[in-house]
């Protein structure tokens, strides 16, 4: 008898895709056969793969996995929003990183995609006033993934964050829509005041490897920050900045750089 798909899978065109792919990944190398069944097969929709994965990764001698899978659950079942956003950085990260060709590979492998939505339950819990068990949530982020993202941060959906080495979003840091990010990557503060003092980003900004943005700032939409800049001071709209401190060097050159991933400098 042929297996049974899920119901819901026909209805959710991205979880049905990522069943198939698992499916053929399995006679592809049947020693993942465990892998690709606990992780997703087993699951009837990727909110509840997502929860299964998050505790598989965060679990500790400190939390047990079944907590954390009940966190994860309740937090999926609460907010639908978390669900569309895991969907929307999903096909982010399968339409810009061209080392990307299958969805199956940033929910089971890409720590940048873990991290997120790992970070999205934590800011539930922080939203829901749990803000011990969020902090214990970022804490462990950090420590299995190497991404340091405050709970109260916000970010929007649609996020690519690329290789996800030593990443940092401070507490009141705000992260539009459709941003990208390279490895080591700050959204930081300038010292150590209190309140509102980390960066705000816009929809569409591109975020090149090992660049600070500090302090309370704005960088308008659709900009690009070239890799290795610190921006201490406001980026207008579709602009490129680059250098220490960073300064203006161009216009952003397209449309959507976030989504191009150009990097490039015109002379």
């Amino acid at each position: 008898m042929p297996e049974r798909k899920p119901k819901v899978a026909a209805l959710d065109p991205v979880w049905a895709r990522i069943c198939d792919e698992a499916r053929q990944a399995v006679l592809d190398e049947p020693l993942l056969g465990g892998v690709m069944h606990n992780n997703l097969l087993h699951h009837s929709t990727l909110e509840r793969a997502l929860a299964f994965r998050f505790a598989v990764k965060l679990a500790s001698a400190e939390i047990s996995e079944q907590i954390l899978r009940e966190i994860a659950e309740e937090a999926y079942g609460a907010d639908p929003w978390l669900g569309e956003a895991a969907r929307a950085d999903l096909v982010a990260v399968h339409e810009r990183d061209p080392a990307c060709h299958r969805f199956v590979q940033p929910v089971l492998y890409f720590k940048g995609y873990q991290a997120v939505q790992a970070y999205r339950v934590g800011h539930w819990l922080w939203n829901s006033g749990r803000t011990d068990m969020a902090a214990f949530i970022q804490m462990r982020v950090s420590e299995v993934f190497g991404v340091d993202i405050h709970p109260a941060a916000r970010i929007g959906k649609g996020i690519m964050i690329d290789h996800a080495h030593s990443i940092v979003i401070g507490e009141t840091a705000v992260v539009g829509d459709n941003v990208s990010m390279l490895h080591s990557v700050t959204l930081g503060g300038t010292g150590k005041q209190d309140g509102d003092r980390h960066p705000k980003i816009g929809d569409g900004v591109l975020i090149g490897a090992g660049a600070k943005v500090l302090g309370n700032i704005r960088v308008g939409c659709c900009s690009r920050i070239a890799a290795g800049s610190v921006v201490l001071s406001e980026v207008p709209p579709r602009a490129t900045v680059a250098g220490v401190p960073a300064r203006i060097v161009g216009e952003a050159g397209c449309e959507h750089p976030s989504l191009s991933m150009d990097h490039r400098l015109s002379e």
